[in-house]
């Protein structure tokens, strides 16, 4: 995997399922804004709307001619949780490629699988044999916890981890950033705004559409409830966003301050926030002409991490 020229990406989540309902003219407008704005990197996933955003992207790249670094995943729409093969990663890249409409694939993921599934290691045999075949160019994982990623370290071949980091949730720092640096594994930050809570724009009293994971997903519900903001119980995030805003640089948006924070860390090559309009990518963007926040506030934001949102987050991590 090649580091993307811009570290900000577009995660796609959103336009395939599981936020908000967006339209193919939406999805297009969010699409076309990225290009524009100059990413070049997109993570997606077969199992976003059973394949939707994957098309929507197709899509969008056949009409525009723009050709960005596509990061799609696998391991949650077919074989989830232990009816996997070689034959069915085959498939489920074929899948992707039509969808896609490309001949090779930039880098397939395993899409958050058992954590036994990524101990057997089988699962990396058979990336390792169809990327011999020439269906993709690399290989990695998004994983849940520190634990999955020791674990996918151990695997030759590996261009990249996936992971859950944000200021809410730094662990990651001290657990496994020095073993990537050192290895040259890629690291993708997914999450970066906490479902949302960053932007410290939510309140006590926000709702959403039934849906949207932040809705049915908010205690895990039906899947990791890290992955629902990143673990922390909503009234809990909606407090502590309020109180990391007054901590925060003034200068730029709290949302843009957040993606500064993670840009700091040279081990992370891209950050992935997702968008469900326009202007949400052309501010995220905007996080790349921030300065860095420096040492004395990267220091007092991990111990008021440390205090006040670490011993709230559920789940693995």
């Amino acid at each position: 995997m090649h580091a993307p020229i811009n570290r900000i990406g577009l995660g796609a989540w959103q336009l395939g399922a599981d936020w908000a309902d967006l339209t193919d003219e939406q999805a297009a407008e969010i699409l076309l804004t990225a290009q524009k704005e100059g990413i070049d990197f997109i993570d997606t996933a077969d199992v976003y709307g059973a394949g939707l955003s994957e098309s929507r992207i197709g899509v969008h790249m056949q009409k525009t001619g723009h050709r960005p670094f596509i990061a799609t995943k696998l391991g949650r729409l077919h074989g989830y949780p232990d009816g996997y093969s070689k034959a069915l990663f085959e498939q489920c890249c074929h899948d992707s490629m039509e969808r896609l409409g490309l001949d090779v694939l930039d880098l397939v993921q395993l899409h958050c699988i058992p954590t036994d599934r990524l101990r057997e290691g089988n699962v990396f045999d058979w990336l390792r044999e169809i990327k011999k075949e020439g269906l993709i160019r690399d290989f990695g994982a998004s994983v849940e916890s520190t634990e999955e990623a020791r674990l996918c370290l151990k695997q030759p071949g590996l261009a990249s981890l996936q992971i859950i980091f944000n200021v809410l949730r730094p662990n990651p720092i001290s657990e496994i950033f020095e073993e990537c640096q050192s290895k040259g594994i890629k690291l993708i930050a997914r999450l970066p705004l906490a479902s949302g809570l960053l932007a410290g724009k939510f309140t006590s009293k926000s709702t959403f559409p039934e849906s949207d994971h932040r809705q049915y997903n908010r205690n895990g519900e039906v899947f990791n409830v890290g992955e629902t903001f990143a673990g922390l119980p909503f009234d809990v995030g909606v407090s502590l966003s309020e109180e990391l805003g007054e901590l925060f640089p003034q200068k730029g948006t709290m949302a843009q301050q957040s993606l500064r924070w993670i840009l700091d860390h040279p081990a992370i090559s891209v950050v992935i926030p997702g968008a469900s309009r326009p202007e949400h990518v052309k501010s995220n963007n905007a996080a790349n002409t921030l300065k860095p926040l420096g040492k004395r506030m990267h220091d007092e934001l991990m111990i008021w991490s440390k205090n006040k949102s670490e011993p709230h987050i559920r789940g693995p991590r």
